[in-house]
């Protein structure tokens, strides 16, 4: 297995709460966090407030879930490595959870990650 995923990259997700984040693969989890620091960087964090979220390896499928409390702050929960889109989204789903979880007056997933990093949004269910 280890041999079949010697091309394969990771993912890296960065985020600074209520200012930036970023998002980055890369062939291993210094180079991808470094890229998706410099990307929240860039986008208005600063540096010490861009923290290193999730990394996954190999990358595969992976959902950007927002979040928010009724305290007030919103913030995303990154879920990664996932073998499908459908997978990710369940994952989500659980994460969702407002029985677990009832102090979220919010909670959606708005982007899925495929394995090279590209997102799309997530069609939302009306």
């Amino acid at each position: 297995m280890i041999a079949e995923e010697g091309g394969r990259q990771g993912i890296a997700f960065v985020q600074a709460p209520e200012m930036s984040s970023g998002v980055c693969t890369g062939k291993d989890a210094a180079t991808a966090f470094d890229c998706a620091k410099k990307q929240c960087v860039d986008g208005g964090g600063t540096d010490e407030d861009c923290l290193e979220q999730a990394y996954c390896f190999p990358a595969r499928f992976s959902v950007d879930v927002v979040m928010q409390s009724s305290e007030g702050p919103h913030w995303h929960e990154y879920y990664c490595g996932w073998d499908t889109k459908e997978l990710a989204l369940a994952a989500a789903k659980i994460a969702c959870d407002n029985i677990k979880r009832p102090y979220l007056i919010e909670c959606t997933p708005v982007l899925i990650y495929d394995e090279d990093g590209r997102s799309e949004e997530v069609e939302m269910d009306n």
